[in-house]
């Protein structure tokens, strides 16, 4: 499982639409390359909580992520519900580590998808979690999050964003 290079911001791979995996035996060593991309990445920059496998060149539906000491592989995740209710942030990306992008996104969903033994799962998410799922998803659809930023002053460094407000991301 070795940490591999992530796709940064201009790769054209990055606006791929991932295809779904059919075999749970496929996506066995992907998630654990995710996993040892996420671990070495939270190691040399400091944050880091999710991935998926089309920023390390593997335009397939697998996310990896870990929040608040619990680790999640998911394989083909769709959404069952995005909730109306929004809130903004400061989104930051391991494909920009430099860039934050200041957007929107639902408060609350509901993602289907399969867990490594392809058994199917729910997973309900609000807040922080459920932007991360959503950050995620739209990795797997070709979308970044610059192209979710609110207007032409929704990109800022993470040196200036520092600045500004006291405390990275």
């Amino acid at each position: 499982m070795p940490s591999r290079r992530i796709l940064q911001l201009g790769d054209p791979l990055l606006r791929t639409v991932s295809a779904p995996v059919s075999a749970a035996s496929q996506a066995a060593p992907i998630f654990d390359d995710l996993r040892a991309t996420l671990h070495e990445f939270r190691r040399t920059h400091g944050f880091g909580r999710g991935i998926s496998a089309v920023q390390i060149g593997e335009p397939l539906r697998l996310i990896y992520i870990e929040f608040e000491g619990a680790a999640y592989a998911l394989r083909n995740p769709e959404f069952e519900f995005q909730s109306d209710a929004r809130f903004r942030l400061w989104d930051d990306c391991f494909s920009f580590p430099g860039l934050l992008v200041h957007l929107e996104r639902s408060q609350s969903v509901r993602v289907r998808y399969e867990d490594p033994e392809g058994q199917v799962r729910l997973v309900e998410a609000a807040g922080a979690f459920s932007e991360l799922l959503q950050h995620e998803i739209d990795h797997l659809d070709g979308i970044l999050a610059i192209d979710r930023a609110l207007d032409r002053d929704s990109l800022c460094t993470r040196e200036e964003y520092v600045r500004r407000f006291g405390a990275a991301r």
